[in-house]
């Protein structure tokens, strides 16, 4: 499995819990597993999406001003 189809492969995990998430908040339950699965799973998707500081810096300085 590739990085891409497995970071997409998390999206949509953290994307079927937001969405039972979201329901156990209207139902007025616990969701506490779901959020624990869903910090999990955004720290898997931020660590294969991590960038080096010297990425972080280039991109910073050399990115175009969206604001002129």
């Amino acid at each position: 499995m590739s990085q891409t189809q497995y970071l997409k492969m998390l999206e949509k995990e953290i994307q079927k819990l937001n969405k039972k998430i979201d329901l156990k908040i209207l139902k007025g339950e616990v969701y506490r597993k779901e959020a624990r699965d869903h910090r999990l799973l955004l720290k898997k998707v931020r660590y294969h999406t991590k960038q080096s500081f010297s990425q972080r810096m280039i991109h910073l300085f050399f990115r175009k001003n969206i604001y002129a």
